[in-house]
């Protein structure tokens, strides 16, 4: 991405959270806000399409080898290498894609890759982070959902206690116990960001 356009861009939101906490709910609420002016991020996968899962909607689709060579081209915002040959990532070239369109990115992704676009461009981004009321309500939600096995739940929540610890390094924490309440204060934490002016473009690289 070119200063250039950093500078043109608009905002980056980042709603991060362990699975079932809500944020999902919470981004596509946001999304049919039309005062913010968001457009989801679409991130980019090295694995392969899964059920109705369509290239460019769902995911961006790329083989493992050109998924490489464009981390080595330095074409990813973020990325995670989240099983053995099995990464995730945002593409600069989304990002520019949204910023051309004169709206703001909206991300519903991973703790570590919000907290590494946080870090990539401060100012211009809000990281939330959406925590649930306890690890035991998280654990009944994932079993509402009866499309996991009981390992895979499991797996999960192990990880969501990982996850929860990193709250405190995100700008806000949302504790979605009222689905109500937590929409109205993601929407309010959206809108006043939206409103701040970027003084700093810098990017801080890594």
């Amino acid at each position: 991405m070119t200063k250039q356009n950093e500078q043109k861009g608009g905002k980056l939101i980042v709603f991060s959270a362990p699975s079932g906490s809500g944020k999902t709910t919470i981004v596509r609420h946001l999304l049919g806000v039309k005062e913010l002016n968001l457009e989801f991020s679409v991130s980019a996968t090295s694995r392969a399409p899964r059920g109705e899962e369509k290239h460019g909607i769902d995911y961006y689709f790329l083989s493992l080898e050109d998924f490489k060579r464009k981390m080595k081209a330095d074409e990813f915002l973020e990325w995670e290498e989240v099983y053995r040959d099995n990464f995730y990532g945002t593409l600069y070239s989304e990002v520019e894609r949204i910023w051309a369109m004169g709206k703001n990115v909206i991300f519903d992704i991973d703790v570590v890759g919000g907290l590494r676009i946080k870090k990539k461009y401060r100012e211009r981004t809000l990281a939330v982070f959406v925590k649930p009321p306890s690890v035991e309500e998280l654990k009944i939600r994932l079993k509402k959902r009866s499309t996991e096995s009981e390992e895979k739940i499991n797996i999960r929540i192990a990880k969501a206690s990982v996850e929860m610890a990193t709250a405190p390094r995100f700008d806000f924490i949302i504790e979605n116990d009222n689905l109500e309440h937590a929409l109205e204060e993601a929407e309010k934490l959206v809108a006043e960001h939206i409103a701040k002016p970027i003084f700093s473009d810098v990017r801080e690289e890594e």
